[in-house]
């Protein structure tokens, strides 16, 4: 994920600090993407120091400990320009835990198919109310709401992908088993002390 673009996108507003873009961070993207950790966004701000795309400097506190506040130099605005207007290409495929998931209870037969149909189902039909709740708390943001019904639109289809998840892989759970391996082996001994 290119989280270091988000990170100068936040800088284009202006000038901040670490625990500041933080919060800014997940303001902006909302709960649905998940918290940003603190320790990773450092690593991410000194890679952009390193790259010269930030730059950093340390503000004097009476009453506290000394900030660091980190500033978008015109290099980190051209990369952000040219990140943020490029089409973004898709290369590491169609990567789902469901479809191994599918593909498992496939080759346990058609009962666990049912099995794991069934409790995805419900499992994204509870998601779905969750994202129309949340998205209603949220309804005055909206990148916020456009990533919820992002979740929503794929939610959907995965749902929509289970309604015929059973027929379309009927012929994978209708084959025969083969024999265990461990039968098998039991079955040359035999034959070979015949």
């Amino acid at each position: 994920m290119p989280l270091h673009h988000a990170v100068l996108a936040l800088l284009a507003d202006g000038p901040d600090h670490g625990y500041e873009l933080k919060g800014r961070f997940e303001q902006a993207v909302g709960p649905q993407w998940g918290g940003l950790n603190i320790g990773h966004l450092y690593q991410i701000l000194d890679r952009l120091v390193r790259d010269g795309y930030v730059v950093r400097s340390h503000v004097s506190q009476a009453d506290r400990p000394d900030k660091t506040r980190y500033t978008l130099t015109s290099a980190g605005q051209e990369e952000l320009r040219n990140w943020a207007t490029s089409a973004w290409v898709r290369t590491g495929g169609f990567r789902d835990e469901l479809f191994l998931k599918l593909f498992g209870a496939s080759s346990l037969g058609r009962d666990a198919l049912d099995t794991l149909i069934t409790a995805q189902q419900q499992t994204y039909v509870a998601e779905l109310a969750g994202l129309t709740r949340l998205r209603r708390t949220r309804a005055d943001d909206p990148l916020v709401t456009l990533l919820i019904d992002a979740a929503i639109a794929h939610t959907k289809a995965d749902l929509d992908l289970l309604g015929t998840a059973a027929q379309r892989l009927a012929p994978i759970t209708e084959r025969p088993k083969s024999a265990s391996p461990q039968a098998d082996t039991g079955q040359e001994e035999g034959r070979q002390g015949a």
